[in-house]
């Protein structure tokens, strides 16, 4: 009867462990995520220059990502695709970038399309701004204050 015992608490302890191994498994697992808007190659071909019209473009497309700031001439379509595990840094799968310039009447001017590849990599500056002043220790900044103004018995209200 004691081996049957143990031989069945030997099993839910090791159900226990395939569980707890398939939920660590899980929350591993990568997810791919789709940001923006990224229009397939066969939309892409409908837009065609001298031909289609800003509402062609539209139905094709769907509303763009973002207009150009000055005049709307220009529409751009952004997006991208990513993946991240756990806690590492998120990977782009895939980007999209495909830009539509229109002309005065409406009209499809030029097209583009630029991928991850077409993309460079900035190196911002990481100098850092000298600021006025000194810097104060944790005890200057918790007593610096003390005995600097005038306490009632000092400025003659009594």
């Amino acid at each position: 009867m004691r081996r049957t015992e143990k031989r069945l608490a030997g099993r839910r302890l090791s159900g226990l462990m395939a569980g707890a191994a398939l939920l660590l498994l899980a929350a591993c697992s990568n997810e791919v995520v789709v940001r923006g808007n990224l229009p397939d190659p066969d939309s892409m071909a409908e837009v065609q220059i001298g031909v289609s019209s800003r509402q062609q473009v539209a139905e094709a497309l769907g509303s763009p990502s973002t207009i150009s700031s000055f005049q709307d001439r220009t529409w751009y379509y952004i997006g991208q695709k990513q993946t991240q595990v756990a806690f590492m840094d998120p990977e782009v799968l895939e980007r999209s970038i495909f830009v539509v310039s229109f002309d005065d009447a409406g009209i499809v001017k030029d097209t583009a399309h630029y991928t991850l590849e077409d993309g460079k990599i900035i190196d911002p500056v990481t100098r850092k701004t000298p600021t006025e002043g000194r810097e104060l220790t944790i005890l200057q900044q918790l007593f610096g204050n003390l005995g600097k103004f005038p306490t009632s018995q000092q400025s003659g209200d009594q």
